[in-house]
């Protein structure tokens, strides 16, 4: 049997540099990177993706060929066939290029909007005898791949596999919370329940952010996280607890806003029968819940300073006393605290205590807003699509080109909240188009409707329009309508607009109810 040398020097060629990967420290996004082009290298496609396996979905790591918003989705594996089949074979899989079968890609492969008869090839990848995740190929010629091409694949996943393990040591040696995220996976998996949410993105704002919770999450520090409405606070700070020493304990979480102040201490420290009245029974307090574990306190900001002070005195003595209770209780929790507002200048305007906010910002941690975060729009957009397929019960969401590119040019004030809710209507629109449908559907530009916009800010007037009217009767036109604004902005939230124009819920009541403002939802809305 001749052997062609010619091949099989380009075949070694190809792989020498993987080989000499296994000894490197590099980022896994980068040896996946590289896995990928060498993979397309030997056998040339027109896509190519590695997945990882998370319970019972599959995570895109790395993508070549593929539509950069596929990295911001997941796949549960029940919803695909193919990759279930993939995941099944002790092999390579070869699928018939007219397979009946959905393929999980369609509309994703950047060299053609849909995938009918095209050749489909994949592996699963084994670490420690077992299923780690996935290697896929597509190419739209049909008789692509050959037999050959099987038994190349085949070789090159025993070296894509002592890659991926060469990474997870390099990774288990760099970061310690790996222990407790396999841990969670695994719990997560036994629950058989839908996976969290969890942060996303590549930009680099966000991999400074990742490496500041990396650095934080270890200690017991007080976090204090800052950044602007919808940017995802909250997650950074279950990521925070997650990657820390009691993510085996509880996260108890307290939106410092939605309280009335003389609730908010019972709340958070608890009470005894007959404290007060309608306190019928003897109930813990949030500090208690969270004992050995993690508080967190969304909204810090609308805290009262009596409420501030006691919040101290827990932080600095561990000691809770309930209401109505000559009784302390010792607690051990870390503080995570979280604001749309600068608590240095509260402090500046009297409405934080100076020792509370020091206590609280031992490490700060700034959240980009999404203007910052360039193309991980596109990944956000992927994952808010895929909730939306399971929703719709479509077999696949994708975006044309000018969506796309509508979704990048976009200003998004509301961060990711925003895109999250311009997500899930472009995709009622486009659902609206074909009723009853299950096929897949492509979101379009004009579905997106991104001319909603906030309601501007009324500005001082720098000229005198219309009839002249007293300075008294123009200063309370300007307020109404100041007030007016901001309730609009907040989708008739008072306790949110009162957030946002440095007050409280009750005076801003009262200024609304003094101007005349009526028919508003501020009693249902706080």
């Amino acid at each position: 049997m001749e052997v062609d040398m010619t091949a099989s020097g380009t075949t070694l060629a190809a792989l020498l540099p993987l080989m000499d990967d296994l000894s490197v420290d590099l980022p896994n996004a980068e040896r996946y990177r590289r896995l990928l082009a060498t993979l397309r290298e030997l056998l040339p496609c027109d896509a190519s993706a590695i997945l990882r396996l998370d319970g019972d979905t599959l995570v895109p790591l790395a993508v070549d060929g593929l539509s950069l918003d596929t990295l911001g989705r997941r796949f549960r594996i029940a919803d695909h066939p193919r990759f279930a089949m993939l995941l099944a074979s002790p092999g390579p899989t070869l699928f018939p290029a007219d397979s009946p079968l959905p393929d999980p890609y369609d509309g994703l492969v950047a060299a053609a909007p849909r995938l009918d008869v095209h050749d489909c090839m994949g592996c699963r990848l084994e670490t420690g005898g077992q299923a780690w995740g996935l290697l896929t190929l597509d190419a739209l010629e049909p008789g692509r791949f050959s037999q050959d091409d099987i038994d190349t694949l085949r070789a090159f996943a025993s070296l894509a596999a002592a890659t991926v393990m060469a990474g997870m040591r390099m990774a288990r040696l760099a970061h310690e919370a790996d222990r407790e995220r396999a841990r969670a996976e695994s719990f997560q998996a036994a629950a058989n329940r839908a996976t969290p949410r969890t942060l996303l993105g590549r930009s680099p704002a966000m991999q400074r952010l990742m490496e500041e919770i990396a650095v934080v999450a270890p200690s017991e520090l007080a976090v204090l996280i800052r950044g602007e409405t919808g940017t995802g606070k909250e997650l950074v700070a279950q990521a925070v607890h997650a990657a820390s020493a009691r993510a085996d304990r509880p996260l108890i979480a307290v939106n410092c806003a939605a309280f009335p102040a003389q609730l908010l201490e019972s709340e958070l420290f608890g009470h005894v029968r007959g404290a007060f009245s309608g306190a019928t029974s003897d109930r813990r307090g949030k500090f208690e819940l969270a004992d050995r574990g993690t508080l967190f306190l969304d909204e810090v900001a609308d805290l009262s300073l009596a409420a501030q002070a006691a919040m101290l005195r827990v932080m600095q003595s561990g000691h809770v006393q309930r209401i109505g209770s000559d009784r302390e209780h010792h607690v051990d929790v870390r503080i995570i605290a979280a604001s749309n507002r600068d608590l240095a200048e509260e402090v500046r305007e009297g409405r934080c205590r100076a020792d509370f906010f020091h206590r609280l910002s031992a490490y700060p941690i700034i959240v980009p807003n999404l203007r910052e975060r360039g193309t991980d729009v596109l990944l956000l957009a992927g994952a808010f699509l895929e909730e939306n397929r399971a929703r719709h019960h479509r077999t696949g969401l994708r975006l044309s080109p000018e969506a796309q590119q509508a979704l990048l040019d976009a200003p998004w004030p509301g961060n990711v909240r925003e895109l999250e809710h311009t997500i899930g209507r472009a995709v009622l629109k486009a659902s609206a188009r074909s009723p009853g449908a299950t096929g897949a559907l492509t979101v379009e530009a004009g579905d997106l409707d991104l001319s909603i916009a906030p309601a501007p800010i009324p500005q001082a007037p720098t000229a005198i329009e219309g009839p002249v009217i007293g300075l008294r009767a123009a200063v309370t036109r300007f307020e109404r309508d100041y007030i007016l604004a901001a309730v609009r902005r907040h989708d008739g939230n008072w306790a949110a607009a009162a957030r946002e124009l440095g007050t409280d819920r009750a005076n801003l009541r009262r200024s609304a109810t003094r101007l005349g403002i009526r028919g508003t939802t501020q009693d249902t809305r706080d």
